[in-house]
């Protein structure tokens, strides 16, 4: 995932996906592309289980 696939995945700005990446608990970029940085879906919705449970499964 991107961090537009994030952003979409949350429902929250682009400035907060930034805000979030600067975190000590946010998963580990798996890569960093020219486009930019990406992680592991299996580690963002991890992430998502433990820090915003009440977020619905992604579909």
């Amino acid at each position: 995932m991107g961090a537009y696939e994030i952003r979409m995945r949350l429902g929250v700005s682009r400035q907060r996906v930034e805000q979030l990446m600067k975190r000590p608990d946010w998963p580990k970029p798996y890569e960093s592309l020219a486009t930019g940085r990406i992680w592991r879906t299996e580690d963002i919705e991890a992430w998502i289980r433990e820090h915003r449970p009440n977020l619905p499964d992604e579909a």
